[in-house]
């Protein structure tokens, strides 16, 4: 396994639509074990595989909810191939959102509460599920990813810059540190 770098806004290979992935085979299984190793590392829940480069319809999430008997998150890791998201709730919910490429910057997002979705895992095996909480916010914010779209496109222009804004003087002070 191996720690891939992860791409920052305003890169614009973020903003690139991914392709659907065409075949599950041991290529396709690797990735998945660096885009995990990646995200644990990072650390975060939810990682497409454009944000590290890779222009394919894969993310990966582990909520990591739950904790131990000795406070260690649970995990649970979830693979999505080619996922589709279809029979959005007419509800919604709002949910501070952040994004291992826009690191450090969070926002209140308003998405649907409620959705269903479908994809393969890592083995081919299709799945069909109603999703709803963190669960779906995050599955949302991922496969937004692979339509090019960040989390700061749901904001207003104003706040969208604000966050940019941030994110590059964190830079500076980063370089400068």
């Amino acid at each position: 396994m191996a720690l891939l770098p992860i791409l920052e806004a305003p890169d614009p290979r973020l903003r690139t639509i991914s392709a659907p992935v065409e075949a599950v085979d041991d290529d396709l299984r690797t990735l998945i074990a660096d885009m995990f190793e990646t995200m644990y590392d990072a650390p975060g829940i939810g990682l497409a595989a454009i944000q590290v480069g890779v222009p394919k319809r894969l993310l990966v999430m582990d909520l990591q909810e739950k904790e131990d008997a000795e406070g260690k998150p649970v995990r649970r890791p979830m693979v999505f191939i080619n996922p589709e998201l279809f029979d959005p709730s007419e509800e919604y919910s709002v949910y501070s959102e952040g994004c291992l490429s826009v690191p450090d910057q969070y926002a209140d997002v308003e998405r649907p509460a409620v959705i269903h979705a479908r994809w393969q895992d890592e083995h081919g095996g299709a799945h069909e599920e109603r999703l709803e909480g963190l669960l779906a916010t995050c599955l949302q914010h991922e496969i937004d990813h692979l339509e090019g779209i960040l989390f700061i496109d749901h904001l207003s222009r104003l706040k969208r810059d604000m966050v940019m804004k941030k994110l590059e003087k964190a830079r500076r002070a980063n370089r400068a540190a």
